[in-house]
């Protein structure tokens, strides 16, 4: 959560600079970012009335993701290691994807009894609903390669390179007009992806309420356990 509040605040903040013509986003280790904070999930789940939480998670996760798909500067993710589950949805909210060869992406939601609600709709609008069936129902982890087969990732390049690669990418797009930039942003995102807000609405709702689930506490618990899953 205070990941989620300090990206949000990093968007706003970026969104005011005139001096910053695009942003890039990626991660702090080996991972990019490898999905919720299982430990919050269960630590609220054990609360004696944890909805509450859950939407307000929900409805927070939604309105970074609709921050990125709104911001007026072309945001590039620099993705090394794994972007599984709200990892990959943070993908998907980005512009342009430079991945490593060693980057994976996967949507393991099912596996511990939850729906990526939010990863789905920009899933499908970025790939279509062939892909988005065979990530979430198929459960297929994609490599760098197949994911750039697919058109998820734009450019492949070695694990030195992510930074550089993706910090050119900002610069050679600053030579063009930030008004050009943002228009075409817009069309992208809000015209011909029309319905996104709608479909991350109803996404976070069923998200919220997978949460609550028996499936849930248990794949969660077994998580932690590092255990399989024996769900209802």
């Amino acid at each position: 959560r205070q990941m989620v509040e300090q990206l949000s605040q990093a968007f706003d903040d970026l969104r005011q600079e005139k001096k910053v013509r695009g942003v890039v986003l990626t991660g702090a280790g080996a991972h990019f970012c490898s999905g919720l904070d299982v430990t919050e999930l269960q630590e609220t789940a054990a609360g004696a009335q944890p909805m509450p939480q859950w939407h307000q998670d929900a409805q927070g996760l939604q309105t970074l993701l609709e921050q990125m798909l709104q911001f007026p500067k072309p945001i590039v993710a620099a993705v090394d290691g794994a972007a599984a589950g709200f990892g990959m949805a943070l993908v998907l909210a980005s512009d342009l994807v430079v991945a490593s060869g060693r980057a994976t992406f996967s949507v393991p939601a099912p596996r511990l009894g939850l729906v990526s609600g939010l990863v789905a709709p920009l899933l499908v609008f970025r790939g279509g609903g062939s892909l988005a069936s065979r990530m979430l129902l198929g459960a297929d982890e994609l490599t760098a390669a197949e994911a750039k087969e697919l058109g998820l990732v734009h450019r492949v390049v070695g694990v030195d390179q992510i930074w550089a690669r993706s910090s050119n990418w900002i610069d050679y797009l600053s030579a063009g007009a930030a008004e050009s930039l943002q228009l075409t942003k817009r069309v992208l995102n809000e015209m011909i992806g029309e319905q996104l807000s709608t479909q991350l609405s109803s996404g976070a709702a069923a998200m919220a309420t997978s949460l609550t689930t028996e499936a849930a506490v248990e794949g969660l618990t077994a998580f932690a356990e590092k255990r399989q899953p024996r769900f209802p």
